[in-house]
């Protein structure tokens, strides 16, 4: 990998690659520079680079190349200049879309071009040979040779741009302009494929941007740009779905627009809006949904009535005649009735699914065939005026198929209606998103909606009827499609009626045990029967019979009740079990799934590479051998032209051409005609020697003489041009001697003339200086004045500082003093008080003296009687409050304790501090007290520091105070 100063030196370099054929090489050091950490810095040069990048990249098809260089771009560019980005990528895709039209005009070039030898053959016996072969035609294989591989790279181009600008909120703009551009993609080459993944990957776009939320430089779909502009994108998408007849694909993106118009709660201009129910009339119309249809038309009629200004009333009708046919159109029976509540809860769904996309806010308790449903919607256009915007042929129409009764001749009157009907249509001129309304599409339903008026009316009319007679009452179709009509009538329970054709009648309600009329008169006798009795049997008893039932019927409905819910429990588990089981076998067949075409792909990835491994080394093999061979035939030919015509030597039609042998042949007979051309320019030049030295000989006097008569001729001219030299200059002499007497008249004037301009000039001159000399004065005068200023400021400014230096040293000394002072003092009292300690430790040995010499006589009167007077010590220790307190390690008994008697109580000392043990007070054989440190050893509990008592300047010390009795710390109370 080589490293560049500068990124020009890697464009100088893939250019001087260029040029000797090396375009691997010098896309690799484009790819190094661009993908390298050096240059992270976006700068001009980049963008050229960028240029040359891509432009390698189309040409030798790398799209993974590109790719990458794209996103390392994207990241040096984005926050700097996006502006570059977009240029590099219109470049890109301007050359892929480019390269993909020279190779589609090419594959039509070849296509269109006469190259056959004999024009009276068909085809030649190669072509027919490997059409038998392959199994295509001319065109296929020039498509899938030329434009294909092209239209991959296209492909693959819009793919790569979509993803390296997605959920951008800098490149939105171009984002959307390259999905238009793949959508017209597909639409110009009927890439129906292609299409539908195109969509699959702007479907995955907005979920990851609703997925991601706090994505950095993520658009926001609240504002105005970026909704229109995303809008825009679905709008395009839609047109395109239904240009390529992909109604599946055109669904998907009708519920993506609803989607992000859910998403951001807000809904599109009334002109998008248009667009949008008018593909939704197609999509229902495709899709066999007459009823959404039907209430999508409706939608669209609100919307050009409500916005378009422009609307005439031609158009108006046109639109409003479509509304209610295809209201009209919709079947007349409920075709969910008899189904299961499996299969209503999902009709339930989608009928909530279907609304909210036409824009209808239904209730989901509600039930949706009340709401969405044929007679609402009827009744919906009578009340806002729809059916009077109509045609009249339309009014008709729906007069006779929803109000009339005639059973016999409902179709002789709707036939000439539909035929009318069937000539109206055209473009909406005032309109140009709506589509071209044909109203002969509703013809059919509509026939259909007659017969089943009329065989309604029949059933209600007559019991029986010949096949015959309602043959000749339906002329729209033949009785075996009336017959079709009719079953699928009987089973949505529109019509009773039974099809007898061994007589050849038609029974109309009678459908037997199973009718739903005998089940009405059964019930009707039950009816009747509880009248009968409620009329025999006075309302007390009853009332006394009901009172009877009731305790027990609250019991019966709990029970009922609880059997229900458990029933209703157990089903959900099932159906959740039952669920979950499909979940796991779809998991586990979606990972088997997976797993076989990961192992297919990867083995389908290595036969791949092996296959183009050994294509690439054949073709370099025969790009070799067929090189060697140009490389030959060219050597050959060359020779040949060389050579002369006798000497010519044929190749004789077995011996093998090899590039060796030529370049042999070719050697020697370059060397044989260099040699014959060596001699024939010795010849020559000798012969042309022997002429010029002739030539020369006989030219020699010839020019002599030629030489002497120039030169007497020369010296003629020169003497008659040397004449008229001095004769002109004599005539000029003479001239200007008259010129100067003529002038010399004047010479005094002009004296006086000069004189007055000079003094003149003299005396402004004078003036000026002295004005000059002011002027500078004063400049010096005004910069010795701004000189002083400025000095007097620097000083004023410095003696400032040094006052101000000079209080803050004295501050610094001040305080210095007083932390002295302080410190002195410290010291001063420090030494007092360790005086004063020392005085009261003095005076407190001795009062301790005083005491264990008067403890001692006490004892000694005490205990007369013991054997032992080493225990009288440890025996007669007692606390602060008179206990005795026994020795260490000693055990005295109570009666002992108690013989020796409570000892006389003391004087409580005020000085003394209750005493620690006699063993920690006093080391053996030494009347000094302990030191300092260990005085306080024995004990837990240390002497108070009590720093306030202390007083004066010496609070702030950090040292303990040694501790003093009551006595030294309160005088006064001695």
């Amino acid at each position: 990998m080589a490293n560049f100063a500068k990124p020009e030196n890697a464009l100088k370099r893939a250019e001087e690659l260029i040029n000797v054929g090396q375009k691997q090489d010098a896309l690799q050091a484009l790819h190094n520079l661009i993908t390298s950490k050096r240059y992270r810095a976006w700068q001009k040069p980049l963008e050229r680079i960028m240029f040359k990048y891509v432009e390698l990249c189309v040409d030798m098809r790398k799209g993974r190349f590109a790719k990458d260089g794209l996103i390392q771009y994207r990241i040096v560019c984005q926050q700097v200049n996006v502006s570059s980005l977009e240029e590099v990528i219109k470049h890109f895709m301007h050359l892929s879309t480019e390269k993909a039209e020279q190779a589609r005009n090419q594959a039509q070039a070849l296509e269109e071009a006469l190259d056959v030898d004999d024009l009276e053959a068909d085809k030649r016996p190669e072509d027919l040979m490997l059409s038998y072969v392959s199994g295509e035609k001319g065109k296929d294989r020039s498509d899938r040779e030329l434009v294909t591989p092209w239209f991959k790279f296209l492909w693959e181009t819009y793919r790569t741009v979509l993803e390296i600008l997605r959920n951008n909120s800098k490149l939105e703009a171009l984002y959307a302009m390259t999905a238009h551009r793949a959508f017209q993609f597909c639409k110009q080459y009927k890439r129906t494929t292609e299409f539908r993944r195109l969509c699959e990957i702007i479907r995955n776009h907005l979920a990851n941007l609703n997925k991601y939320k706090d994505q950095r430089d993520r658009p926001d779909l609240s504002a105005p740009e970026s909704l229109q502009l995303y809008i825009d994108t679905r709008f395009e998408q839609l047109k395109i779905a239904t240009e390529l007849g992909l109604w599946q694909e055109a669904f998907r993106s009708v519920e993506d627009i609803h989607g992000l118009m859910s998403i951001v709660k807000k809904t599109p201009k009334a002109s998008l809006m248009v667009v949008y129910y008018a593909k939704l009339t197609e999509i229902f119309w495709i899709s066999g949904s007459h009823l959404y249809h039907a209430y999508a038309w409706f939608k669209l009629f609100t919307l050009q009535k409500s916005f378009n200004k422009n609307l005439s009333q031609k158009d108006l009708q046109l639109i409003a005649s479509s509304v209610v046919l295809a209201a009209l159109s919709v079947s007349p029976y409920d075709q969910t009735r008899g189904a299961s509540h499996l299969e209503l809860e999902n009709e339930k769904e989608l009928n909530l699914r279907m609304a909210n996309l036409i824009g209808f806010n239904l209730e989901s308790k509600l039930e949706n065939r009340e709401v969405l449903s044929r007679s609402s919607l009827l009744t919906e256009l009578v009340a806002k005026g729809v059916l009077s915007c109509a045609t009249q042929e339309v009014k008709d129409l729906h007069h006779l198929l929803e109000h009339e009764f005639l059973p016999l001749d409902v179709a002789s009157n709707i036939q000439p209606l539909l035929m009318k009907i069937s000539k109206l249509g055209g473009k909406v001129a005032s309109a140009s998103s709506v589509p071209e309304v044909q109203l002969s599409q509703y013809v059919t339903a509509l026939e259909k909606l007659a017969t089943l008026r009329l065989l309604k009316q029949v059933s209600q009319l007559y019991q029986t009827m010949k096949i015959e007679s309602l043959s000749q009452m339906i002329p729209f179709f033949d009785f075996s499609m009336v017959e079709k009509i009719s079953v699928d009538a009987a089973k949505h329970n529109f019509i009773a009626m039974k099809v007898d054709h061994m007589k050849g009648v038609v029974l109309f309600g009678n459908m037997g045990l199973e009718s739903d009329k005998l089940c009405d008169h059964l019930t009707i006798l039950a009816e009747s029967l509880n009248k009968a009795r409620a009329m025999i049997y006075p309302p007390a008893e009853k009332a006394s019979k009901l009172g009877e039932v009731l305790p027990g019927l609250g019991e019966i409905v709990d029970k009922e009740h609880k059997r229900l819910l458990a029933r209703k429990s157990i089903i959900e588990k099932r159906k959740e079990e039952q669920e979950r089981q499909l979940l796991e076998m779809e998991r586990e067949e979606k990972s088997k799934r997976q797993m076989l075409q990961k192992k297919t792909e990867e083995e389908e990835k290595k036969r791949l590479a092996a296959m183009f491994e050994q294509q690439r080394a054949e073709r370099i093999r025969k790009e070799i051998e067929e090189r060697e061979l140009e490389e030959a035939q060219a050597l050959l030919q060359e020779t040949e032209k060389h050579l002369k015509k006798g000497k010519k030597k044929p190749i004789l039609d077995g011996e093998k051409l090899t590039k060796q042998t030529l370049i042999e042949r070719a050697m020697s007979e370059q060397l044989k005609e260099r040699q014959e051309q060596e001699k024939r320019l010795q010849k020559v030049a000798k012969t042309m020697d022997h002429l010029e030295r002739a030539k020369r000989e006989e030219a020699a006097p010839l020019i002599e003489a030629a030489f002497q008569r120039r030169l007497a001729e020369e010296k003629v001219l020169h003497e008659r041009e040397q004449q008229l030299e001095v004769e002109l200059s004599r005539q000029c002499h003479d001239g200007d001697l008259r010129e100067k007497n003529r002038l010399a008249r004047m010479l005094e004037n002009k004296m006086i003339f000069q004189e007055r301009v000079m003094s003149h000039r003299e005396a402004e001159f004078h003036q000026r200086r002295v004005e000059r000399e002011e002027r500078i004065k004063q400049i010096i005068q005004a910069r010795k004045q701004e000189r002083d200023i400025k000095r007097k400021k620097i000083f004023y400014v410095r003696s400032e500082e040094e006052t101000i230096r000079k209080q803050r040293e004295e501050e610094e000394a001040r305080k210095l003093e007083e932390a002295e002072r302080r410190r002195k003092e410290e010291a001063e009292h420090k030494a007092k008080m360790d005086e004063i300690a020392e005085k009261q430790r003095q005076r407190e040995r001795e009062l301790e003296e005083k005491e264990r010499l008067r403890r001692e006589s006490l004892l000694g009167r005490s205990t007369e009687g013991l054997s032992r007077p080493s225990e009288l010590p440890a025996e007669s220790r007692t606390t602060e409050s008179g206990v005795a307190v026994p020795a260490a390690g000693k055990y005295v008994p109570r009666f002992r304790r108690e013989s020796s008697g409570p000892a006389p109580p003391s004087e409580p000392d005020r000085w003394v501090r209750p005493a620690p043990s006699e063993s920690d007070r006093w080391t053996a054989g030494s009347r000094a007290p302990p030191p300092q440190s260990d005085r306080w050893t024995s004990g837990s509990r240390a002497p108070p520091q009590d720093s306030d008592r202390l007083g004066g300047a010496g609070g702030s010390s950090s040292k303990p105070e040694p501790w003093r009795p009551s006595r030294a710390r309160n005088p006064q109370r001695g």
